[in-house]
């Protein structure tokens, strides 16, 4: 079949996660990609079609979404942005005429079905906020972030044909057509063999988390850190830290033999750390709650270790906090993406056949609910 699949560019772990898809996509259909961001390299550089439109982006300062700055550099974007949206729009229009629509979380492409009525396969790991029951004692505190959240999510991919949660957490389902499967693995991970390591692996996406080598050089331990000096050529030794440019490659390697891992509430590494039995202490970014309801249940599961902030007290209690996360860890288990793959070509077949006339069926089914 012919599939339009939709990548949002903000935050590499949606690429990273849809090349794994993709590449088992392009091997039996015609597949054409809209991605927007460093994504789009990212993607361009392993397949064919790949068109680049024009995504929101986030600003930040310190480990904290800068808000309004947020909206003024994405009004100006928008300014240059939307055109050429609209160009990438009537190119795809009279040379691919999709059958399927997969989203991860990419609104241009989810509109782009919208207009010609094409099922939306939604796959991510956002719509986990919506479309699934959480416990109110685990929310407590958050009730505002989680409902402002959750009304954003709604919002976002509406009436879709399935969605498709990765998840290594599973809340109750609460709305039909949602499906939670294991986390998308890069296979470099699915084949990487743990070791037990004393080295921190440190990953941070906003560089403008000044305070964070500071606190990391008091802790005395060795630390391997990525994304603060994204510049880098080759590694930079200040003390016990080791800034390194970033290396696919390396990353994975530092990561299988890590002692334990400091980063944000990503959902990528926060699963891949899990798969690989690598405690995390979790420190969200700010205004971010999907982040920080990652963060949430990875303490209930006793995986890693939730704070708010940073402080080298925290560090030492998580560090304290390590063995006994390393043996929670154990009971994890997942096979590869055996379980995801197979949701994804059976809700694809469902899809192609209903795609005439699947918004009737929908809107008897959401009666009936």
């Amino acid at each position: 079949m012919r599939i339009l699949y939709g990548v949002v560019g903000e935050g590499m772990g949606h690429a990273t996660r849809s090349r794994v898809l993709l590449e088992a996509l392009t091997k039996e259909h015609e597949v054409h990609i809209v991605v927007s961001g460093r994504a789009q390299h990212y993607l361009a550089q392993r397949f064919q079609n790949v068109h680049g439109i024009w995504g929101l982006t986030i600003a930040y300062e310190g480990n904290s979404v800068k808000k309004w700055q947020t909206v003024l550099q994405n009004l100006q974007g928008a300014v240059k942005g939307w055109p050429q949206n609209v160009r990438q729009y009537f190119d795809l229009v009279e040379g691919f005429k999709p059958d399927v629509v997969v989203s991860d979380f990419e609104t241009f492409s989810y509109l782009f079905a919208k207009n010609h009525r094409l099922p939306v396969i939604s796959v991510d790991n956002m719509q986990i906020i919506n479309r699934c029951q959480h416990d109110p004692a685990l929310l407590a505190g958050h009730e505002e972030s989680f409902e402002a959240s959750r009304a954003i999510v709604k919002a976002k991919l509406p009436g879709a044909f399935h969605y498709l949660t990765t998840t290594f957490f599973y809340p109750p389902v609460r709305k039909r057509r949602t499906t939670l499967a294991p986390s998308i693995l890069r296979p470099e991970i699915i084949s990487a063999k743990p070791e037990a390591g004393e080295h921190l692996l440190v990953y941070q996406t906003a560089t403008t988390n000044t305070h964070l080598p500071e606190i990391l050089k008091q802790s005395g331990v060795p630390c391997r850190v990525y994304g603060l000096r994204r510049d880098l050529k080759e590694d930079v030794v200040d003390g016990n830290l080791t800034y390194r440019p970033f290396s696919e490659a390396g990353f994975i390697v530092d990561l299988r033999t890590a002692r334990a891992v400091v980063a944000g509430g990503g959902f990528t590494l926060m699963s891949e750390a899990v798969y690989l039995h690598k405690p995390l202490l979790s420190i969200p970014v700010g205004g971010q709650f999907e982040q920080v309801l990652n963060a949430l249940y990875l303490e209930k599961l006793g995986y890693g270790m939730y704070v708010k902030e940073l402080s080298l007290d925290a560090l030492r209690t998580f560090l304290s906090r390590v063995p006994a996360c390393a043996e929670a860890l154990k009971s994890y288990e997942q096979d590869g993406n055996v379980k995801m793959l197979s949701a994804l070509n059976d809700q694809l077949a469902q899809a192609y056949e209903h795609r005439g006339h699947w918004r009737m069926e929908l809107a008897e089914m959401d009666g009936k609910a």
